[in-house]
């Protein structure tokens, strides 16, 4: 049964018939989604949108991270510690599309946007789709400061040894130049690809 609570039970005959209809589907590319909680039940919110995100039809999760623990960065001071993962997928969903699921991910665990930066529930952010680079309003990609944040890069790189991000170079060099202050692997927690 799945934790996400944008979806009701459905059958096993109907779970079958999607992943094969998934399987069909031409030219999936690959895509890597940031997670992050401060707020609640951090563990079991990373998980239920995992889990949510696998529910969606033109969506197969490849990777999973580790969980990072980290302090808030750029938002207000004294924010609760976040728990980090990234996601590595294959996907037919357009970038738009993926990012509207994201979006509705993070409404159904509660997202509030009031303040900039500021503690939160759920946090899904896309920050590469292959062979896409996009300056929009609502999304850029790869995501503008994924280079520049250890907290993004340490989840990254353990989810993909060789990770590049377009125009800065290895997610590995970048990390040893970004350095891992503040960042710790939680190595008494974890998260799993659904079954």
């Amino acid at each position: 049964m799945s934790s996400d609570p944008t979806t009701t039970p459905v059958s096993p005959e109907v779970e079958r018939q999607v992943d094969s209809a998934d399987s069909t589907l031409h030219n999936p590319r690959s895509a890597v989604v940031a997670l992050g909680s401060n707020l609640g039940n951090r563990l079991d919110t990373l998980q239920g949108a995992i889990d949510a995100l696998e529910d969606t039809p033109g969506v197969r999760i490849k990777s999973v991270s580790a969980v990072f623990e980290t302090e808030g960065v750029g938002g207000p001071e004294n924010q609760p510690n976040y728990f980090n993962a990234v996601l590595v997928l294959r996907t037919t969903l357009p970038p738009h599309s993926l990012l509207e699921r994201a979006n509705a991910v993070e409404d159904a665990f509660g997202r509030v946007r009031e303040v900039r930066w500021g503690a939160r529930t759920l946090d899904v952010d896309i920050l590469a789709y292959e062979g896409v680079e996009l300056d929009a309003p609502e999304l850029t990609l790869p995501h503008p400061r994924a280079h520049e944040r250890a907290f993004v890069l340490a989840p990254w790189l353990d989810a993909d040894p060789d990770a590049e991000i377009p125009g800065h170079g290895s997610v590995a060099d970048l990390l040893r130049r970004v350095g891992e202050e503040g960042v710790q692997r939680r190595k008494d927690v974890s998260l799993h690809l659904p079954e």
